[in-house]
């Protein structure tokens, strides 16, 4: 399937289906690029860490942010992008070796060679293949070739990186899509749809880690110059926050979550004391030392951060990430010194806080990382997918030379957020670190622990 911006205008809805909340997007696709024209949420209900738990309460929660979404554009949307946890996948490597006969490689022996690989990974009779990316290309025994169309040769190689996921979870989440009244398109790996809307093109190139912080998982996505090498789910989120600020804080989970969400302010206020609703007493309130909340929030950070370090170093590719690493979602935000924090642990990696590609329309959502995964859907629906690509239909995907270069266009503008992060030099007094928060609590020995033992990794 040959895709481009240019061949018709059309509406795209993005579903993002989390277990926190479930985003629908729909974005306006004509001759200028992509715009976002429409957005709903609507709390998720039915899954837990990724899992559809109960398919007709799923369904309520995707009709409900989609009806949102398509009445805020005021149009349908003619192709519908639908994300699909890490939790559900894992992923092989496969490779596909053809004759080229002709004497001159075409997008036929490529596809030849990419359903050679399909056919070849190895995966189980349960599980469904979602994408094949190939990383690599050989031609007549010349590895690091970018693209091999058009090239001279008799002998084509393709590595492919195999994305899979366990069958009975893609139906019951295509059944309560359904449900809601929703015929999918594609399928597209969470991970893969958030380094869509906030990877540049040199960092891929250069080799670079994506981590996505949400709500019940942390997904994490390796890109190697052409495409995605390595991806894998932790099943650690925002939601442990707020579960242990409200065991903690003897306090409701609503008020848990909002003392999550106002987090960083309060540190920015430099607050002592909270007036807080107590569990279980319709109108009882009590007082809690702000000091317990920055142990608890630290005490996950910390937790998250030690088994992120621990899964990108059993990955093999942790020495490899040129560029470093580039983190986004609901996380991600929730402390301003974050960037520094997995800075330190990954040895002084550099770490780049991304939001998503500022792109046309209601620009105000590529101000928030949690918007990153169904921007991505928007964009992979738009074209914005890796140059050749089996996708969940089966069918080849491929970029022309015609497409509109979106990465170079917004490459200058991310590079210079890139710069402004990673700056030495920044305005303490607006700024509260944890670090220096916490020197400011009478008991710090869980942080210089943890300082201790980042010290021993390295």
């Amino acid at each position: 399937m040959n895709s481009s911006l240019n061949d018709n205008n059309y509406y795209i809805l993005g579903l993002d289906v989390g277990s926190i909340n479930t985003t629908a997007v729909v974005a306006k696709v004509d001759e200028s690029g992509v715009s976002i024209c429409g957005v709903g949420k609507n709390t998720t209900s039915g899954l837990k860490k990724g899992v559809i738990t109960n398919i007709e309460k799923a369904a309520s929660s995707i009709k409900n942010a989609t009806k949102e979404a398509i009445r805020s554009a005021g149009k349908n949307p003619d192709k519908i992008i639908v994300s699909i946890a890490g939790a559900y996948t894992h992923s092989v490597k496969s490779q596909g070796i053809v004759s080229v006969l002709s004497g001159e490689i075409t997008i036929g022996e490529i596809k030849r060679a990419m359903q050679l690989a399909q056919d070849n990974a190895v995966v189980g009779k349960d599980r469904a293949i979602l994408h094949v990316l190939p990383y690599s290309f050989k031609v007549d025994g010349q590895d690091h070739i970018e693209d091999p169309i058009g090239m001279c040769g008799s002998r084509l190689e393709v590595f492919t990186h195999v994305v899979t996921a366990d069958e009975n979870s893609v139906r019951n989440l295509i059944k309560a899509t359904k449900l809601a009244g929703l015929e999918i398109d594609n399928m597209v790996l969470s991970g893969y749809a958030s380094a869509i809307s906030t990877l540049t093109k040199e960092e891929k190139e250069l080799g670079v880690g994506l981590i996505d912080m949400g709500g019940a998982t942390c997904d994490i996505v390796i890109h190697l110059g052409n495409s995605i090498i390595y991806n894998e789910s932790l099943p650690v989120g925002s939601s442990n926050i707020t579960m242990d600020l409200s065991k903690a804080l003897n306090t409701p989970l609503a008020n848990a979550e909002e003392l999550k969400t106002n987090y960083s302010k309060l540190l920015e206020e430099d607050t002592k004391e909270l007036r807080i609703p107590t569990m279980g007493e319709n109108s009882s309130t009590h007082t809690a030392s702000m000091d317990i909340v920055i142990k608890v929030v630290y005490a996950r950070i910390e937790e998250t951060i030690l088994l992120l370090y621990k899964q990108l170093e059993s990955s093999g590719y942790l020495n490899k990430l040129g560029a470093g690493l580039v983190v986004t979602g609901g996380l991600a935000k929730i402390d301003n010194d974050i960037r520094n924090i997995i800075s330190m642990a990954f040895g002084n990696i550099p770490v780049r806080l991304a939001k998503p590609k500022e792109i046309g329309g209601l620009y105000e959502i590529c101000n928030d990382s949690e918007y990153s995964c169904v921007i991505g859907l928007c964009l992979y629906g738009a074209g914005h997918f890796t140059r050749y690509e089996i996708d969940s239909n089966g069918h080849l995907k491929y970029l022309d030379n015609k497409k509109i270069d979106f990465e170079k266009s917004i490459s200058s503008n991310n590079q210079e957020e890139y710069k402004n992060e990673n700056s030495e030099t920044k305005d303490d007094e607006t700024s509260v670190k944890l670090t220096q928060t916490l020197r400011d609590v009478n008991d710090i020995s869980a942080f210089k622990k943890f300082i201790n033992r980042l010290k021993q990794i390295f």
